[in-house]
């Protein structure tokens, strides 16, 4: 096949210096990879295709486009973004595309690496070498067309950032109380863990998932008023939950 692992060394070429193609880059060379020097926003890339197995388009959503327009198409050379939720059609005028999207968030590009070598999920699409680089990297793979790409997105930002953002509500009113964040936050992962074993149905407990309206009612009460709607939104969702399991 065109794409297996040979005894020599792939070549890829990654353009966007930031986290996830720094990380990529950084867990491909790990794994024998020859990495070109990085290219960023000021550098020709008309040749950026020339002469690696792998180009990787690592730059914000919004520019994959005019990126890949940039770049002379080379018909043995794999074009790859990194997008969750753009489809294969950002990457003309190259014929071979590839849609590469980790299932984690990578800070920097050592944990980031680490990170993907440690067996996660990948949503892919498009040239078979992306499952190769999966395979090769340890972890799993689902298969995402282009018009679920959207919907797809949401959901991982939905466990991924939403859930940040509902621990850093945690940790203000934490803060307020003069409690340690990390008594909730280890609250939380052995919520996470429940969540693994029984799924979130049966791992729900709490006042909405006994209808106890009342402690709900105390709990709006006391929370300072910039903080109640997400708490309402979160009960209702939390109720809804609860009565799949009637």
């Amino acid at each position: 096949m065109r794409h297996q692992m040979e005894s020599k060394k792939k070549k890829v070429q990654v353009v966007g210096p930031g986290k996830a193609g720094c990380s990529l880059g950084t867990a491909l060379e790990r794994k024998g990879w020859i990495v070109q020097e990085y290219l960023g926003k000021t550098d020709d890339l008309q040749d950026a295709a020339q002469s690696v197995d792998l180009l990787v388009i690592a730059t914000p959503d919004e520019v994959i486009s005019t990126v890949s327009r940039k770049i002379q198409p080379n018909p043995s050379t794999v074009i790859a973004h990194l997008s969750g939720v753009l489809g294969l059609d950002v990457l003309a005028p190259h014929n071979l595309r590839m849609g590469l999207h980790p299932l984690a968030s990578l800070p920097n590009p050592e944990r980031g690496a680490d990170l993907l070598e440690s067996g996660i999920w990948f949503g892919i699409t498009g040239d078979p070498l992306g499952k190769e680089i999966v395979d090769e990297l340890g972890g799993k793979y689902f298969h995402v067309a282009d018009e679920d790409r959207s919907l797809y997105h949401a959901v991982a930002v939905t466990a991924s950032n939403h859930l940040t953002s509902l621990l850093g509500q945690v940790e203000r009113i934490a803060k307020e109380l003069d409690i340690p964040f990390e008594a909730f936050l280890n609250l939380a992962l052995e919520t996470m863990k429940n969540i693994e074993t029984l799924g979130p149905s049966e791992a729900l407990t709490g006042p909405a998932s006994r209808g106890d309206s009342q402690t709900i009612a105390l709990h709006l009460q006391a929370l300072p008023e910039d903080e109640r709607s997400l708490y309402k939104l979160l009960s209702d969702n939390a109720k809804r939950l609860s009565e799949r399991k009637e």
